[in-house]
């Protein structure tokens, strides 16, 4: 038996030295630059370039490709081209998915105030899994029938995984979780999880129920799984009851390769305080306002900006209504690519006063701006930046004075904007991906080693 398992460790590691030549990764994410709704395509582009640099090869499959993604950093895998095989179904695996037989009607990232609209346009469509051998026309959207599009992205990724030959699967964030488990049970290769957020944080302790069962059997799944902050390593390990020995925490970075800064001429005299992100529980929205209301009692010449969308903007119009403050408040909708970048160089201040952020992306890219950047201390981003004032995201009195600080005083503004700006051009995607390809030949080692004792 010794002799066996020593020959077996021997061809552990001559099967890493062909790895770290060559080694593929099947994909699952839900969106992919151009096409974006938020940070989740962001950072899935970003790791996927690191990755190929570091010389990994990527199959990447989402549920709706336009063809216009950038495809020489991998393979872009459409699953609207994917006929599911009825004989990928016929494993003892299929018989147990009830986790798949999820209801249409379940939408996770709108609120009360959508629900009813969304419900009405999808009244009379049904929910169904079935016509294996056949297409399904995913919207690749966080729509209403998102929870069933989920279901049938999972039975696509069981035939891509019969079809395709790969090393390890890579799944991003709850709605592949699914996915990667019928992939892995296909195919046989290790699970790694990318947890970009949790139930937790975009809902507070009140969960959607199911979306919270599927991150917990993903989780339960996975061979590996890696958080975007120790905010959210800690979340995985205390709330899904999750060994922590195989939760491991992996910082975004952000891309600035291409990157031109965007001149605007500005026709208003007053300084501009922006908001930028869902307006939703998780991004702290209310806080800004009520913090522009103190701020404006102090500075009357500064507009306040809320860039976005989401379920509580109705509540958040009404708010800045009843604070009289209409006449120096702007709400733009959601902004995209050249717009955003606009947005930053319009702006004097950026704040990110997010309740529960397991990372965010967009302080980075204000401070790539030349923008001074206030965030929440319960952010994921906070851990790794230096030159950012960090508040409480409830601390209305604290972020007010931040923002009065840093337009009043140009020599806090100047040292912060210039520090952020040399702090956040030493972020590199190069270097999360050497950590993840570090994670994947782990795995990989672990996982053979398991079964072959």
């Amino acid at each position: 038996m010794l002799i066996l398992l020593n020959y077996f460790h021997y061809l552990c590691n001559v099967r890493k030295n062909v790895i770290d030549i060559y080694m593929r990764a099947l994909m699952f994410g839900w969106e992919f630059p151009p096409h974006i709704s938020g940070g989740l395509g962001t950072a899935s582009y970003g790791l996927t370039k690191g990755l190929a640099k570091a010389g990994i090869e990527i199959l990447f499959v989402m549920p709706k490709a336009s063809g216009d993604e950038d495809e020489s950093i991998g393979k872009i895998i459409n699953a609207s081209d994917v006929s599911a095989k009825p004989d990928v179904f016929q494993s003892e695996y299929w018989k147990n998915v009830d986790f798949l037989k999820i209801p249409s009607g379940l939408l996770p990232y709108v609120g009360i105030e959508e629900y009813q609209e969304l419900r009405t346009e999808s009244a009379g469509s049904k929910t169904t899994v079935s016509h294996l051998g056949e297409k399904y026309l995913f919207s690749g959207k966080y729509g209403a029938n998102l929870m069933e599009e989920v279901a049938r992205y999972a039975m696509v990724a069981a035939t891509i995984a019969e079809q395709e030959q790969f090393d390890i699967i890579h799944a991003h964030d709850w709605l592949t979780y699914p996915a990667g488990i019928a992939a892995k049970r296909i195919s046989g290769k290790p699970l790694v999880i990318h947890v970009h957020a949790t139930e937790f944080d975009r809902s507070g302790e009140s969960v959607n129920q199911t979306v919270y069962d599927l991150e917990k059997t993903g989780m339960e799944e996975a061979d590996a799984i890696m958080a975007v902050s120790n905010l959210t390593r800690n979340i995985v390990i205390s709330k899904y009851n999750i060994d922590e020995s195989k939760v491991f925490t992996v910082h975004n970075a952000v891309d600035f390769s291409g990157y031109k800064t965007t001149s605007v001429e500005r026709k208003l005299k007053e300084r501009i305080v922006t908001f930028l992100g869902r307006i939703t529980f998780q991004k702290g929205p209310e806080y800004f306002i009520e913090a522009a209301s103190k701020v404006l009692k102090r500075i009357p010449d500064v507009r306040f900006v809320m860039a976005g969308s989401g379920d509580m903007m109705n509540r958040m119009v009404k708010r800045v209504a009843k604070l009289n403050m209409g006449s120096k408040f702007h709400f733009t909708g959601f902004l995209k690519g050249d717009e955003v970048n606009k947005m930053y160089s319009y702006s004097d201040v950026y704040v990110m006063p997010s309740v529960s952020e397991p990372f965010g992306i967009s302080p980075l890219e204000a401070m790539r701006s030349g923008v001074p950047v206030i965030i929440s201390k319960q952010s994921g981003v906070s851990e790794v930046l230096k030159h950012a004032i960090k508040i409480n995201f409830w601390d209305v009195d604290a972020l007010a004075d931040s923002i009065h600080a840093l337009l009043n005083y140009d020599g806090v503004k100047k040292m912060i904007t210039r520090c952020g700006y040399d702090e956040v051009n030493s972020f590199s995607w190069d270097d999360t991906a050497k950590m993840v390809k570090n994670i994947y030949f782990n795995t990989l080692n672990s996982f053979k080693t398991k079964l072959f004792v």
